[in-house]
């Protein structure tokens, strides 16, 4: 009887795995599709602010300069 139950319990582990598996496997595009959505954009928001960003750190750095 312990035998049965120990057999459905290991039946019902794998088929878990194998969901869970299954389930990540779809994911990963996803991810990929993020992470270069979000390099894209700091790319762009670099370009478009990097040089008013420079000027203002050298401004602040030649006030503090000055003291």
């Amino acid at each position: 009887m312990i035998r049965i139950h120990t057999q459905r319990l290991i039946a019902r582990l794998r088929a878990a795995a194998l969901d869970i598996g299954e389930d990540e496997r779809g994911d990963v595009p996803g991810w990929v599709l993020i992470t270069l959505m979000t390099a894209g954009l700091v790319v762009v928001i670099w370009a478009l602010a990097g040089p008013a960003l420079a000027g203002l750190f050298e401004q602040a750095i030649s006030r503090v300069s000055g003291f």
